[in-house]
């Protein structure tokens, strides 16, 4: 992109066996927006900065990132700092996202740009309401996983009613719910012109305009890529709806079952020798992998309808997808669920950290721990 192409031009190298040849050329099947934050290293590799592709130290600042931004969204509840700090670091190191985001290829720096921008996003509405910035960090989740855009109601829904909490001062609370204001609306015949105009809807309009502008250059880029601004292009990588588990196409019914076992119920496998159990190659549930989601399930919670609808809805999605991950620890799709189950977590808990929530939390560490152990520092895990 950098020298005006939108694809490579010749035979691409054996490494880069997903990219679809239309028309002499070869393209990513990417959407634009995991294409854009990976520009700055491609900057700097183009002006001789880096020799190669950083992919630890992205990796490294994604991870980074994400801590920084759950730290500052657990500002949404009362809590003592200790927890904040648990909390912060849970969608990280307590879940298979150490593992998978420690692969840094480019389907999981996907997963891990997701989270940073569901995070981020979540933080400038709930927390310190910058609609402009809450925006932009819903593109860069957008931008990389298509199908959270489904969350856009969840984020203007929160803009309108002003359901943020947050208790260092940023945020108001105690508003009507949002169908109150819009019941209020319509009772003194104000028209849409009259809510556009309202300091909400300019807050909502305000979010729009950047995932507005890279849901428009999405489609030009298909367009230029495949002849079609809804084509991503994924059903053209050669030999793909070959594959067994994509025979009903890449998004069916019939793929549920799988899922849900990979998800949910896919068990560790007991080997003779340390650490004596190792996760399935292709699986695991994630509980787990993190038996700290354990903690979902308690009552209370501000946001707790909102949150477990966003889960069920995008869960539906992951679990009609063809393929339940591929290589992988645990089920790596589930990633992209982790802002909205902090959020859970974050306001069902107690203003002090637990003895409960401490042990939970080091005991997803250690499994997590080694299954980065197993997975990126041995051999230990092979097909």
């Amino acid at each position: 992109m950098l020298h005006g192409y939108a694809g490579l031009s010749g035979t691409p190298p054996s490494w880069l066996s997903e990219l679809v040849p239309v028309g002499g050329m070869h393209y990513s099947v990417f959407p634009l927006g995991a294409v854009l934050v990976n520009i700055p290293g491609a900057v700097l590799h183009e002006l001789g900065l880096v020799r190669e592709w950083p992919a630890r130290g992205l990796a490294a600042a994604v991870a980074g990132g994400c801590v920084y931004f759950f730290y500052h969204l657990s500002y949404v509840a009362e809590m003592s700092r200790p927890r904040r700090v648990l909390l912060s670091l849970f969608p990280i190191f307590a879940t298979w996202t150490w593992c998978n985001l420690g692969f840094a290829g480019a389907w999981q720096m996907a997963l891990g740009f997701s989270i940073l921008g569901q995070a981020g996003a979540l933080y400038y509405t709930l927390v310190r309401p910058r609609p402009f910035l809450a925006g932009l960090w819903f593109a860069v989740a957008f931008g990389n996983r298509t199908e959270l855009a489904i969350t856009l109601p969840v984020y203007i829904y929160f803009l309108l009613s002003g359901r943020g909490n947050a208790v260092d001062g940023n945020c108001p609370a105690g508003r009507d719910s949002v169908w109150r204001r819009f019941l209020a609306w319509y009772s003194q015949g104000i028209n849409l012109r009259g809510l556009v105009v309202s300091p909400e809807g300019k807050a909502v309009v305000r979010f729009l305009v950047l995932p507005a502008i890279l849901l428009f250059v999405t489609a030009l880029y298909n367009l230029a890529r495949f002849g079609s601004p809804l084509d991503f292009g994924y059903s053209r990588i050669p030999g793909v709806l070959n594959e067994p588990w994509y025979r009903h196409g890449l998004f069916s019914l019939h793929a549920i079952r799988w899922n849900v076992h990979e998800m949910l119920f896919r068990g560790l496998i007991e080997i003779p020798n340390f650490p004596y159990y190792q996760p399935h190659a292709f699986g695991c549930s994630i509980f787990f992998a993190c038996p700290f989601l354990i903690l979902l399930f308690r009552e209370g919670g501000t946001h707790r309808t909102v949150c477990w609808l966003t889960i069920a809805v995008l869960t539906l999605i992951l679990w009609c997808h063809g393929n339940a991950g591929g290589w992988q620890f645990s089920y790596r799709y589930a990633m992209i669920l982790l802002p909205w189950m902090f959020l859970l977590i974050a306001g069902n808990g107690p203003p002090r950290l637990r003895t409960t929530e401490g042990a939970l939390f080091l005991i997803s560490v250690l499994f997590n721990g080694i299954a980065v152990y197993e997975f990126l520092w041995t051999l230990m895990i092979h097909v």
